[in-house]
């Protein structure tokens, strides 16, 4: 009975765990895409795209790991966000931190927002 009890209490702390980890990665996704769009409006208008990014992904919670304007008004931003899992349990340290990408900017010349390849 008390291990049937600890492999319940086991699983249930690997469930949130993976659910920390798929949330701290969600939330990271969105601090990059955030970040990337908010580089190249600022690129298009002038100002500084990776100090506008870092701005946002902070506000965000995350952490921008790099920031690359490209041409054409293109900038890809990187970032990393601290898994928040569960206090007690085998996964309590270490979880380490969830990283996602994003790129924004103008579309490429010759290609229409209706235009459909195949």
């Amino acid at each position: 009975m008390l291990a049937a009890a600890a492999v319940v209490v086991l699983l249930a702390l690997a469930v949130g765990t993976l659910g920390a980890a798929q949330r701290a990665r969600g939330s990271a996704q969105a601090a990059a895409d955030l970040g990337a769009l908010a580089a190249a409006t600022a690129w298009r208008q002038g100002a500084d795209p990776c100090a506008t990014a870092a701005e946002a992904v902070r506000r965000n919670g995350a952490s921008v790991e790099t920031c690359v304007p490209e041409g054409g008004g293109v900038v890809t931003v990187r970032v990393s966000r601290e898994v928040q899992g569960p206090a007690v349990g085998p996964w309590a340290a270490g979880l380490g931190d969830a990283a996602a990408h994003a790129r924004a900017g103008p579309r490429p010349a010759g290609t229409g927002a209706g235009e459909v390849s195949g």
